[in-house]
């Protein structure tokens, strides 16, 4: 039998009736259902020529349907290639053309601009309702026998794109052994186990929602309670039946400022997990009192997965990141790789099965990426304390994380650049309680020109993902610079650090 990330899911759920994920106003659904739902979706699939290798680019809605697609592509051999809800056309046509991919699978409102730009024969649709889209239709009639293709761990499972610094999107390549080795190691640390019930409440078309929530519960036999999306009043009904949840920096503010989170709500919660952004100590301290329970953070990224995580047992350190997670080596190195002392600022560099193989058709960049001895070069600044603690202090690049998901300034002020009437532009991340950090654009205008704040924005709003639309756009007579010219962003956040408080 070959090895890879669906035999050991398949193995972990010997009994079919377990239930594997509950749904609001859907019937629940069991490991058994997911599993031969997932062979018919693999038959339709096969039947629109996807074969092993080749790319399925998936822009749905979350739904269950969603992830049995996920399982779907793992057992026909496809490399899954999960796209953000909020992506544009313009945004979605780049990823189609890089990734080349067989089929492309969207939501069925939004097939008409996805032919705008990839060929109609090869979309098929899936509907967030269970029941509607070509996919679901056609598959109704299928086996839910599928004789699964011989893969194993070095195979690729997934291209996961995460911006590059000159704008242009990067495919992190992930393995099935990557995806499966991370998993292992969290459910280790985290004391993941078939008695657990996550509140999910992520996305699915990020490494937090898919690969760790996703991927840990089915590893583990698990159940989950299968939210679209963030819903306050959903999130405090369901925190009574839950044993675990994970969770970005938002929706711990969010719950925050509802009465009916406390003690007695979170009683069968054993684990609040956090990360994607960092979390204020502020936070950390609130929830504890609220609560009685100290949130977990984490550290890892879409190329590696998770690094680092605080212990389950011991300290949880607000604004640390915590150890390096078994069978991960981390390391605080300086330009050249070498490791610094303790407590000293350097690069954030990472070593382990949970790494991925490079950058898709970018073998310059996936090269640069690597130092000699294999170590990943993560482009995060980081400390490390005499118990091995981690803190993240900043980025080595301009990179933003806001509401959990990463963002680089280069691809906004290109767009904001090419506008009429601007002369130059910065993007930098303020901080922000809710979303970690906040995109926020200074704009200089052209001599006799006159731009505003709102035109600006309304002139993002169909070329950007809502997630990286500048929250606000700050107009200057000139952005601040050194003697060599080059522009300040560090004046700028500092001077506006109190923006959004």
């Amino acid at each position: 039998m070959t090895d890879n990330l669906f035999t050991r899911i398949l193995q972990a759920n010997s009994d079919p009736d377990r239930v594997f994920l509950v749904s609001p106003g859907r019937a629940p659904l069991s490991y058994g259902d997911a599993f031969a739902a997932s062979a018919r979706y693999a038959h339709i699939l096969a039947r629109h020529d996807v074969k092993p290798g080749d790319r399925v680019a998936v822009q749905a809605e979350k739904s269950p349907e969603a992830l049995v697609l996920y399982l779907a592509c793992l057992r026909l051999g496809a490399i899954y290639l999960p796209l953000n809800t909020d992506y544009t056309p313009h945004e979605l046509s780049y990823f189609a053309g890089d990734a080349e991919p067989a089929v492309f699978v969207c939501s069925p409102k939004s097939r008409e601009k996805i032919a705008g730009f990839f060929p109609a024969e090869r979309i098929v649709t899936l509907g967030d309702d269970g029941q509607s889209g070509t996919l679901v239709e056609e598959a109704r009639e299928q086996p839910v026998q599928f004789d699964d293709a011989k893969l194993g761990m070095k195979d690729l499972a997934a291209i996961l794109y995460t911006s590059g610094t000159t704008g242009r999107s990067k495919g992190a390549m992930l393995s099935h052994g990557n995806l499966f080795s991370n998993a292992q190691s969290l459910i280790h640390t985290w004391r993941y186990s078939a008695s657990d019930v996550l509140l999910h409440a992520l996305p699915i078309f990020h490494t937090h929602g898919l690969f760790v929530a996703g991927n840990c519960t089915m590893l583990s036999s698990a159940r989950m309670i299968f939210l679209p999306k963030f819903n306050l009043d959903a999130m405090i009904a369901g925190l009574p039946e839950a044993t675990v949840m994970m969770g970005v920096p938002t929706f711990y503010t969010r719950l925050l400022v509802d009465a009916r989170l406390n003690k007695e709500t979170t009683r069968n919660i054993r684990l609040f997990i956090s990360g994607s952004a960092p979390l204020l100590a502020e936070t950390h301290r609130e929830w504890n009192a609220r609560t009685g329970h100290a949130i977990l953070e984490r550290y890892g990224m879409t190329e590696t997965n998770m690094n680092t995580s605080n212990p389950y047992d011991g300290a949880r350190k607000p604004g640390s990141v915590g150890l390096a997670l078994p069978g991960v080596e981390v390391r605080i190195a300086d330009a050249e790789g070498k490791e610094v002392a303790q407590g000293e600022i350097g690069m954030i560099e990472v070593r382990g099965p949970n790494v991925f193989s490079g950058y898709w058709r970018m073998p310059d960049k996936s090269a640069a990426a690597f130092r000699p001895d294999g170590f990943f070069i993560t482009g995060d600044l980081g400390t490390t304390d005499s118990e091995g603690y981690v803190s993240i202090v900043g980025r080595g690049n301009d990179m933003i994380i806001s509401g959990g998901f990463n963002i680089y300034p280069k691809e906004i002020e290109g767009l904001i650049d090419a506008l009429p009437g601007v002369g130059e532009s910065a993007v930098v991340g303020l901080p922000h309680k809710d979303f970690g950090e906040g995109v926020t654009a200074f704009v200089v205008a052209k001599p006799g020109a006159t731009v505003s704040e709102a035109g600006i924005v309304a002139a993002l709003a169909g070329q950007l993902a809502k997630f990286k639309l500048p929250k606000r756009v700050i107009v200057l007579k000139e952005l601040p610079r050194n003697t060599m010219g080059k522009v300040q962003k560090s004046l700028m956040r500092t001077e506006y650090k109190a923006l959004y408080s």
